[in-house]
């Protein structure tokens, strides 16, 4: 049924040292945000070695972007901490029902509602819809992204800028409009911004813009939502192995993707999660505004 997975059910490794490539065998992807599965080597979304707690135990979280890259591992070790999932994701069908069926191997349910969230409606389908199934939203995670390189400014079409930021950025304010009237307190939202936000990239001029809006629409929230004791923080990723990738640069771009921050290699997906985890999970109650970075060294 899936072209390029291990068959399900999937629980971790076959190897448990999880080696982590250093570089990428030269490829493409002509549209975004790219299918995982036509990925190679494929993205590592998942730690065996790792021993649940029970730190999300019955709760319900919605993830934007949650069928593949950064979603997936974080949709897959929030399950193995006790979460049900709702996943939106725009067309990846393939990669959706890969990660709902992984999800479910580990005794969570997993609701997946595809769509744009370009349009503000899906948001409010999303929230209600949540609602019906669960009863509850107790994690908001706005993580969905797209990235268009240009060398210049001069080539970015008001096409690409109203895309880039309305799929980055406006989304993440609908989403949680639509949400926040359901979430109680000690209720967490979690935004996925990126380094590009500290550092800037010359060839991702409107993409780095939408990271920085992101960054502070995190801080100014957290401030807006303090006194209802819903905490507002984001992770912020260095280069890591996801969809996105392929499906934004060149070939020869994808073949040394990473090697240049301190740890000489991109991230895993994997390596990501935990940080969300931290920040929807009770070990954080005590934080709120905060951006982590989780970006192989790079000083920010």
């Amino acid at each position: 049924m899936f072209n390029n997975y291990p068959s399900i059910p999937y629980i971790g490794f076959k190897d448990e040292n999880v080696k982590t490539p250093l570089t990428f065998p030269k490829q493409h992807q002509d549209i975004q945000p790219g299918m995982e599965y036509q990925m190679s080597p494929l993205p590592i979304f998942e730690n065996p070695n790792y021993i649940p707690s029970g730190k999300l135990q019955d709760k319900v979280v919605i993830i934007s972007g949650g069928d593949s890259g950064i979603g997936r591992a974080v949709s897959v070790l929030f399950a193995k901490e006790g979460a049900n999932i709702v996943i939106n994701y725009l067309n990846e069908h393939e990669d959706a029902n890969y990660t709902k069926q992984i999800v479910e191997s580990y005794g969570r349910r997993c609701l997946l509602i595809p769509g744009d969230l370009r349009d503000e409606g899906l948001s409010s389908y999303i929230a209600k819809t949540t609602l019906e199934v669960f009863g509850k939203i107790d994690v908001l995670i706005n993580n969905c992204g797209v990235q268009f390189p240009q060398n210049s400014i001069l080539d970015i079409s008001s096409k690409q800028l109203k895309d880039t930021f309305e799929t980055n950025i406006f989304s993440f304010f609908y989403l949680t409009k639509a949400v926040l009237p359901y979430l109680d307190a000690n209720s967490s939202i979690i935004n996925t911004t990126s380094v590009t936000a500290f550092e800037g990239k010359k060839n991702l001029i409107d993409y780095s813009s939408t990271k920085g809006a992101i960054t502070v629409f995190t801080k100014s929230l957290a401030l807006s939502l303090a006194d209802q004791k819903i905490r507002v923080n984001a992770v912020a990723p260095g280069p890591i192995w996801t969809p996105l990738i392929p499906s934004s640069f060149s070939e020869n771009e994808v073949e040394i993707f990473g090697t240049d921050v301190p740890l000489k290699r991109a991230g895993q997906p994997f390596e990501l999660a935990p940080a969300y985890l931290y920040l929807a999970s009770d070990d954080s109650r005590y934080v709120t505004g905060q951006i982590i970075h989780v970006n192989g060294g790079s000083m920010v």
